[in-house]
């Protein structure tokens, strides 16, 4: 089994630490290739960095077409529904795997993100999953992405001291860690507060396992139909689609 990690963001050091949580957890057999675009912003933060990350995550899928599987590991679950259109093998965002595997774990659970300009998107999403009443809130840590890639950061005590107050204000019975950049902070956060806190590109990854695993794939009726024939103008004009599903 071979499945594509797309982090829609350019930070090549994010993308391997994505990569590596992704192969921790991946069972025997199956391959784990993480890449990321040239093209687009250092981070996605919001609705803005958001539209000019996904052209470059559909090109890096289009560049491995024959996976069985595909995971967008950007907790907003970046460019998730176009990135379904273009393929028939399932298509999982980290965001939506984790908010799904914690409502498994616990009556309630409370995300811990980023910048507060990050809510809102994550809120949104949990209304258009249907569980946002599972949810107790969205926190704001106020650690911008990039910090999780600084060497001598204070972001894990920071995320630590928010997931407090989330168990403490929100009586949260689990915590999802709201993006990608925390990936290799879970376990340690896991056990110095004694609930799940859940990575969602590992929780992606086992999804992803599954689907391929029972044989389902991305339904082409409706909404994830296969883009029709058409030509795009100016520099988008290399990715008109072909109305193909893979």
């Amino acid at each position: 089994m071979r499945i594509l990690v797309v982090n829609p963001n350019t930070t090549a050091s994010m993308t391997e630490k994505i990569g590596t949580a992704g192969k921790r957890v991946a069972a025997a057999g199956t391959e784990i290739i993480a890449v990321n675009p040239v093209d687009g912003p250092p981070s996605i933060e919001g609705y803005f960095d958001e539209v000019y990350a996904v052209p470059g995550l559909l090109a890096e899928m289009r560049k491995a077409p024959n996976m069985d599987a595909y995971v967008i590991a950007c907790f907003d679950d970046t460019g998730l529904d176009a990135a379904r259109c273009v393929t028939s093998a399932p298509v999982i965002g980290i965001g939506e795997a984790a908010f799904h595997m914690a409502s498994l774990l616990a009556g309630r659970f409370s995300v811990v993100t980023t910048l507060a300009r990050s809510v809102p998107a994550i809120e949104h999403n949990l209304v258009k999953y249907g569980l946002s009443s599972r949810c107790a809130r969205v926190r704001a840590s106020d650690i911008p992405v990039l910090e999780l890639e600084r060497p001598g950061s204070d972001a894990c005590r920071t995320i630590s001291a928010e997931i407090e107050r989330a168990i403490i204000e929100d009586r949260a019975e689990a915590i999802v860690l709201g993006c990608a950049g925390m990936t290799d902070l879970a376990d340690r956060l896991s056990a110095e507060h004694g609930l799940p806190v859940l990575d969602g590109v590992a929780c992606a990854v086992k999804l992803a396992e599954g689907l391929v695993s029972l044989g389902l794939r991305t339904s082409k009726r409706g909404g994830y139909a296969s883009p029709g024939h058409k030509s795009f103008g100016g520099i988008f004009a290399p990715a008109s689609p072909g109305g193909s599903d893979d």
